[in-house]
Order: structure tokens, then sequence, then C-alpha cells
């Protein structure tokens, strides 16, 4: 790398929001009262080093000082805030100057300052580029409830494991310090306060410790940081095909069809679902089709704001479809609408491959007319004979649960739709503020008024226990739902339980059913002429039924973390108190299935899923979130790290 000329001295100052406020010229003509508040002030001392040619100065506490300073190691300095070692040349970025530095050292004292050919291209657009990656650092970096034998990872140094704190005294005060153990047992000892690059790591696989000092851990940051740029590109290539297309704004006004649907909402909206339905109304309202994740717990509202959103549509003369994984629960949305919407002139209708041809044909053709103004459907709804009239909003529930082939069909239409997408499954934080810089998203984290948190019990298999559970729910008028998770021995189940309470009404639930026969258990469930739904996990899917409050689940240690969430997330839907029994066999759990089970008890309380989603990170994974390809970059410098990467990498892209 060339050198541009030799220099006397050099200020350099911490990366804080205090020097970020003010350009290069402000440090030039306060050089003199900086050097002097130097003397006295520990606010100076602490945020400025400055250095003089043929100083002595230890070349380990230069490193460790600008690491302090909040300035980041990388392989080679491009911008403002990065600093880079090879041998005894230190290269710097510092945030007061507009262009970069290189410090040779030797033995322990500076030999030459030189500046260097980088420049900042625009220092007030560098400046603001680090103050958004300061304030995302501090959401990225949350170490609440870190636990020794933790893994955690240091911005410059990698990932190490946390040992608990220790303390050093230093000029006549004690210091608090983490402590990080790396491979071959070296330690990183971290001021508490100073935290900023520290962050929990959260992968899809037990992570390799990096080695204190070596380039590797620098190395693999610059890859996946490369990465994560590439996949943001292609995201924002496919939002900008939808920044084009404008659409006629859904402008329905003061409708008395919005307001009945307000007037006769069986629930108090919460304030996030009020918020939420005012963010979706600004959507509709504008010229951009609207693309909005509703993310929120089992049980929060989400289909309420659903459904406001449909109606501003319908109102406006365009047709809606709901689209469902299962036709279960394609039946239940069908017949909650139908209930809401009896008063109102709207058609709906219904479409999944569980209607007989004739039936099919004739609704496909009322939809090609306009003749039907809501279609809630599954999959069947996508197929390539359904031709709607003018389709101007896809509500998609669970979208994580269709193929491959169905999300293909989806993107056709997603450019020209006005596109809600409602999820149950929580989604970390992290990812949540990566994902917000190119996709509009909600979050209903508030229960509903009077909603109480489903009491969990966590006991061996016991027939006492199942005995007592399910007489004490039908005693109070209620229903259960009995899992068990394996359709060859559910029928011997069955008897087990028609053995130990026979005036009770059973029924058998699970996937091999005909669709037919499934809805109709379903539908007598509903109608409570069934006391004990013995089912698979099949009953995960979101049905809602508020006269059922207990679940037993037989085996729970074959769930994932995040299932057993979802399966107790089915009782507790009223304002009756509800109870979810997970039950394990009485001989020894290993630690996985210990670990899963006591993190669950933990996450007792009402919208614990964002706890559960990073457990269930922590302990399985939870899937391919971000693809296969990203989900490696994720293993190779956890999730907070690599999302702070992308939310970067989707900032500068859209700067551009």
């Amino acid at each position: 790398m060339n050198t541009l000329g030799s220099l006397d001295n050099l200020l350099i100052v911490s990366v804080i929001p205090y020097f970020l406020e003010r350009d290069h010229v402000w440090f030039e003509e306060n050089l003199k009262n900086i050097l002097e508040a130097r003397k006295t002030q520990i606010f100076w001392q602490e945020n400025t080093l400055f250095l003089e040619k043929d100083l002595k100065i230890p070349f380990y506490f230069l490193l460790r000082k600008l690491d302090e300073m909040g300035y980041e190691k990388v392989w080679e300095v491009l911008q403002m805030g990065e600093f880079s070692q090879r041998g005894g040349i230190i290269d710097i970025f510092p945030i007061n100057l507009n262009f970069a530095i290189r410090i040779e050292f030797l033995g322990n004292k500076i030999e030459n300052i030189f500046r260097l050919p980088i420049e900042s291209k625009e220092e007030k657009k560098d400046k603001a580029i680090l103050k958004k990656k300061l304030s995302s650092q501090k959401f990225f970096s949350d170490l609440s409830n870190l636990k020794v034998k933790d893994y955690i990872v240091h911005l410059d140094h990698g990932i190490g494991i946390f040992n608990g704190y220790t303390t050093f005294k230093e000029k006549d005060r004690e210091i608090k310090y983490y402590e990080i153990e790396y491979d071959r047992g070296d330690k990183l000892f971290v001021p508490v306060g100073l935290e900023k690059k520290l962050s929990r790591y959260i992968g899809f696989s037990t992570p390799k410790l990096s080695k204190l000092g070596s380039y590797n851990w620098i190395k693999t940051k610059r890859q996946v940081k490369e990465e994560a740029e590439k996949f943001a590109r292609e995201i924002l290539k496919i939002y900008a095909k939808r920044e084009i297309v404008k659409r006629k704004p859904y402008l329905s006004g003061n409708s008395e069809m919005i307001n009945y649907i307000k007037e006769t909402c069986p629930f108090t909206e919460t304030p996030d679902q009020e918020k939420t339905i005012k963010e979706i109304e600004k959507d509709l309202e504008g010229e951009k089709p609207m693309d909005r994740l509703v993310c929120g717990d089992v049980g929060f509202g989400k289909t309420e704001v659903a459904l406001r959103a449909i109606i501003k549509v319908v109102d406006c003369g365009f047709q809606s479809l709901m689209l469902c994984p299962t036709t279960i629960l394609a039946h239940q949305h069908y017949h909650t609408f139908k209930r809401r919407l009896e008063k109102l002139p709207i058609e709906i209708g219904l479409l999944t491959r569980l209607q007989s041809k004739k039936e099919q044909k004739e609704t496909i053709k009322k939809i090609k007319e306009g003749k039907i103004d809501i279609v809630v459907g599954t999959h069947r709804a996508l197929s390539e004979d359904v031709q709607f009239k003018n389709l101007g909003l896809l509500v998609i529930d669970d979208e994580h649960k269709f193929g491959v082939k169905q999300k293909e069909r989806l993107k056709k239409l997603k450019s020209e739709l006005d596109v809600l997408s409602l999820s149950a499954t929580p989604i970390p934080r992290t990812l949540y503020l990566a994902l917000s810089g190119f996709r509009n998203i909600s979050l209903i984290q508030t229960p509903p008024p009077g909603r109480l948190p489903v009491k969990i019990f966590i006991l061996p298999f016991s027939e006492k226990v199942i005995k007592e559970a399910i007489e004490t729910e039908l005693k109070r008028g209620g229903q259960v739902y009995y899992l068990h998770n394996r359709i060859e021995n559910i029928l011997a189940v069955k008897r087990f339980l028609e053995n130990i309470l026979p005036n009770v009404k059973y029924e058998v639930a699970h996937g091999r059913l005909k669709e037919k026969e499934l809805v109709k258990i379903m539908e007598k469930f509903q109608n409570k002429e069934i006391d004990v739904l013995i089912a698979t996990t099949i009953i995960e899917a979101g049905i809602d039924l508020p006269n059922v409050n207990t679940v037993i689940v037989e085996n729970a240690t074959l769930l994932g973390l995040a299932q057993a969430y979802q399966i107790k997330g089915r009782v507790g839907r009223s304002h009756v108190q509800a109870f979810a029994y997970f039950l394990y066999p009485s001989k020894k759990l290993t630690p996985l299935a210990k670990e899963r089970l006591k993190a669950l008890k933990e996450a007792e309380e009402l919208n614990a899923g964002y706890k559960i989603a990073l457990k269930d990170l922590e302990l399985r994974g939870a899937g391919n979130i971000l693809g296969k390809e990203q989900s490696g970059n994720v293993n190779k410098v956890g999730l907070n790290l690599y999302c702070q990467m992308l939310a970067e990498a989707i900032e500068k892209l859209k700067e551009k």
C-alpha cells in the first residue's frame, strides 16, 4: 500500500456519539484544548490517544487501547472506525480524520506515522453509517441472563466461552471484567461497561473456539461479511421490483362495513393490535403494494388484524385470498369469517381438495366471475385453473409451511399484490432488526386482556396424573387434548384411556385419516360432542378452540422445544385458567431432554416465544431461517453478529 506523507503526531479519538457529531476541522481547531484536558480529565484520558514519532509505547497496549476505543479489527482498513495489524505495522482510520494512517513500530517505539491513500468519500455519510452501526451494536449485543459456559462472540477476537467475571485492581480501584476463554486455554478480559463488541453466540451447531491472536477469525469475518452483502443484494433486488409497481390506493373512507367489523369484534383490541391495524391501513392507502409480516405469539389476535385488512380491500371492490397450510385451519377460518360477516353483503368461498369436484368447479367459476369476495383456501387456491377477476390482497397464514412449488407460484403473484403474512413462530429480535431493513414487520407482543398464562407441569408419566387432569377439566365443563405422536399405536392409547376413565367420549385424529373424516372429527370436537381428542402434532396448526383448556403430552422428550411451545399454545385461548402437562418416561432423561423441559418451564409466562426461539436455536437449530447457505455463515460467527452484518449491508446498499 502506498503512503502519501509523513506526520509528526497523531490524535485518535474513541468511536462514540460525542465525537461522531464533530467534523475533522473541529479536532484541528481544538487540538490544544484537547491536549490540555487530557492532563486532568478522565473522559479525555480514556477516550483519546495522542501519538508522536519516536514515542515509546508498548505495541500491545496500543492494540488493546484501539479495541477499547471501539475500533473494529479487520483484514484491511477500508473505512472509518477500522484498524488492522500486520507484524509491527498498525493501519487505522480515525473518526477525527478524513483519511487513514499507518503507524510503524520498531520494538516498542513509534518509528514512523504515515498518511495512507484511503480517504473518506463523504465524511458526513461515513459518520452516519458509523452511528447506525453503534446503535445496532446495542441491539445485537444483548448479554442479559448470560451464564457461565455460554458461548460468546467478540467482534475482533471471535468465539470463546464465558467463564464468569473477574476483578482486578487498577490505580487504587477495582475493575470488573468478563473472562472469556479461547482455544488452547488462552483468555481475554473485557471490562464491564465496554461490552459493545460482545454478543451471545447462537447458532445451528456447536461452534469451534477461535484462536486468540490468530488471523483466522478476521478472514472468517471478512468472508461472512461478503456473503451477507451478496445476500442483501439478492434480497433488495426482489424488493426493488415491488418498489416500481404502483396500484390505486385503497381509500374506502369511513365505510359502514369497516365500522361494523370494528364494533362487532368480540374482544377489546390490544395496543399492539391497534398499532398493527393502523400500519396495515397506511400500507393499503399508499400507492406501493404492501408486503408486511405480522409476527405474534399464539392466540394474540393476528386473524382479527388480517380480517380488518381483508374487509378494507373488499370494500374497495377487490377480492381477497386467505391462504392456509392445512384443510382444518382453512375450515376454521372460513367458519369464523362466515359468522363475523353474516350480516354484510359479502360472499365467502372455501376452496380445498376436500370438496367434491363439482363444488370446486362451481367455486372456481364464481371466483373468476368476481361473485366471491373472500376466498379461504389451501394451496388448492394456487392451482393454474384458479383465476381471480380482481385479486387485491393475499393473506398467508404461516408462509413457512408452504412448499417450494407453492412459494414459486406465490412469487409470481407477489409483485402485483398486497401481501400480508402471518407468523406464530417468533423470530429472534436480532433477525427482526436485520430483516426490518427491507421488509415491513409488525410485532404483536401484548396478550389479550384477561388472558392468563398456561400453567405448565413437567412430570414423570403417571396414570394417576392423567386421570386427575382429565377429570378436573371435565368437571368444569371443558375438553382435553391428549397428544400421542405415534400413529401406529395411537388406538392402543385410546384403549388405555378408556380403561382408566370409561365414561368419557374419546376420538382419534392424525394425518393418515382421510381429510373429510378428519374435518368431521374436528367439527364434532368443536361442537363439544367429544371430551378428549387423542391426536398427533396435527393439532399444532393454529386450531382455536376456547373450550379446550387442558393438554396432556404423553412423551414430551420426543418434541422439539419450539413444537412443544406451539402445542402449549393450543390451550388457554380464553379467560379460563389452562393447564399443560408435559410427561416424560420415568427412566433417566438425556441432558438435552432435561435442558428442553427446563427451558419450557422457564417460558411459562405469556409471550415467551422469543425466549423459546433463542433457546431452540441453541439446542437443536431452528431450520433454515435464512436458507442453507446463510445458515452456514450463521454458524461461523453466530446469529447476532451475522444479523448485525446483514443489517449494515442493507443500510449501505440503500445509501447507494
